[in-house]
């Protein structure tokens, strides 16, 4: 992938070393609460008195990285900040066209987990869009694992990634989360025509991206291709569990996100990707 003309994005909020993010081992807060050793925990780390958490006073803003010297992940942030750059340049434009307002989305860094507008989030997640505060949450050590588990290596499968969740930023912007009113699983669910839609416009990014900035090189669709594959829920549910539930589909399967990207990068129109009206995904 070509990196040369793409701007690095300045919508960036670096939560990496401890600045703004959880150290230590990954934490999962059930119960729709905070239990008392999160409370712990959590006061130590933003220094703040403990009865004020659990009088159900606000979360602390997260700051601003504080550690210094370099990171192993500081080449990963830096690309990352270049792919967000190309998706700003890429949409506003579009959604001027569109008839639709543009405004950015801040791309979030963090280590392991991070408060959010959304709740924790955390990196077991994987990345994710939280339209509440509209910020793209990345646990860059992702980028590992897209290369080792799920078999897509390479620069492209990692800017798919990015730009699906930048999707779902544009459909933040055009009320496609509001509109939402269907069922949240299964084959033909609202949740999977929102996935698809948002592996689309991704496919419209790489094509804008491509013809403003030449950015593809050989092998880098099929890169994102094989990206778009092996995080279908057929795929990842045959490798969990051993065999396919399509009635708890939440993302689409491996073929139709695969189909939806490419549709995308083939016309790069945003009316291309309708998932909502289509009959079949």
């Amino acid at each position: 992938m070509r990196l040369d003309d793409l701007r690095p994005s300045d919508n960036v909020e670096d939560r990496r070393g401890g600045g703004g993010g959880f150290g230590g081992p990954r934490m999962v807060f059930g119960g729709g609460g905070l239990g008392l050793v999160a409370v712990i925990v959590l006061s130590l780390v933003f220094g703040v008195d403990p009865s004020q958490l659990l009088n159900g006073g606000p979360m602390p803003q997260p700051q601003m990285r504080q550690e210094s010297g370099p990171r192993g992940d500081d080449a990963a942030f830096e690309f990352t900040r270049r792919v967000i750059g190309s998706a700003e340049d890429v949409w506003a434009p579009l959604m001027r066209e569109h008839g639709s307002r543009f405004s950015p989305a801040t791309f979030t860094a963090y280590d392991y987990a991070t408060p959010t507008g959304c709740g924790t989030g955390q990196s077991s997640a994987g990345p994710f869009y939280c339209p509440g505060d509209a910020h793209i949450y990345l646990d860059l050590s992702f980028f590992n694992e897209l290369d080792q588990r799920f078999g897509a290596p390479g620069q492209f499968a990692r800017a798919y990634v990015i730009a699906h969740e930048y999707g779902h930023h544009i459909q933040n912007l055009l009320g496609v989360m509001d509109r939402r009113g269907g069922p949240s699983r299964g084959a033909d669910s609202d949740a999977v025509r929102t996935e698809l839609q948002a592996d689309c416009y991704a496919g419209v990014w790489a094509y804008h991206a491509n013809q403003q900035f030449s950015i593809l090189q050989n092998g880098d669709v099929d890169g994102a291709l094989r990206a778009a594959s092996s995080v279908g829920d057929d795929t990842l549910q045959k490798e969990g569990q051993g065999y396919i539930v399509p009635d708890s589909f939440t993302h689409g399967s491996s073929a139709q996100r695969v189909r939806w990207f490419q549709r995308g990068l083939d016309s790069g129109q945003v009316d291309a990707c309708d998932t909502f009206s289509a009959r079949a995904l």
